[in-house]
């Protein structure tokens, strides 16, 4: 059987834990809230309703293309095209293929920061490896001007942060949510956790301090995760209602 990423892989090896996900997700929900194109949304009114079940299903979902089998991958990706072609005949205007490539593009980055973080630091051959996964999604949803390799998309992604970025009132507005839904202890959590994957550019744009106060603790988490103490830590920073989402993104037989 055919899988859209091979058993053992390390795209599976970097989807396969828990930790890893929720780094992607912060890191994301950060750069997801500067996007030019977060007004689409804002448009069908779900993600400032509910911003972290919202961000938190895209990750989710790009789990669950890594997982499946070849067939299952491409049928999973078709939908989510379909969905997307529904919202722009609804609003009467197409979503631009840049923000198609923003989305797309963080997901290869936040893979990469997130894994380095908590993990180790990989080789250009490990990072086109991962690179080359997000590459066929993007050829499967027909979008153009995708880099045919990780050096090249290097000087594309730095392009977008610059261009596709900017600070507005959705931005503010968006973080607002992500506190409201969160409690003030796990906004400050994940503002903390954001610092350490994002990009300068996001950084900069979000006034981000230098001071990274959890970058110490990672180590020490590292460790007790062997004891798993990183489960105590999961169901301490996450509101109850995605207990048991989280707890169903660490997969065994990777």
């Amino acid at each position: 059987m055919k899988y859209f990423a091979e058993p053992g892989s390390l795209v599976r090896q970097i989807w396969g834990k828990a930790d890893t996900i929720l780094f992607i997700f912060a890191g994301a929900a950060a750069e997801f809230a500067l996007n030019k194109a977060v007004d689409w949304l804002y448009y069908t009114g779900k993600l400032p309703a509910d911003p972290i079940g919202r961000l938190f299903s895209t990750v989710v979902y790009a789990k669950k293309i890594i997982f499946s089998t070849e067939e299952e991958a491409l049928k999973a990706i078709d939908k989510i095209t379909a969905i997307h072609t529904g919202v722009e005949k609804s609003r009467g205007m197409s979503i631009p293929d840049w923000a198609y490539r923003d989305v797309l593009f963080m997901l290869v980055h936040y893979s990469i920061s997130s894994f380095e973080l908590l993990e180790r630091k990989l080789s250009p051959d490990e990072k086109q490896e991962v690179y080359k996964i997000f590459y066929r999604v993007g050829i499967r949803m027909g979008l153009k001007e995708i880099p045919a390799s990780y050096q090249s998309w290097l000087p594309s992604r730095e392009a977008h942060l610059q261009n596709d970025l900017v600070r507005s009132n959705f931005t503010d507005d968006l973080f607002a949510q992500y506190k409201k839904h969160l409690g003030s202890f796990r906004y400050m959590i994940l503002l903390q956790s954001q610092k350490l994957v994002v990009p300068k550019r996001v950084a900069e744009l979000l006034e981000f301090s230098k001071f990274e106060p959890i970058r110490p603790l990672v180590p020490i988490y590292q460790i007790g995760k062997k004891v798993g103490l990183d489960v105590l830590v999961k169901f301490m920073l996450l509101p109850p209602m995605y207990r048991q989402q989280i707890k169903g993104l660490d997969v065994e037989e990777i």
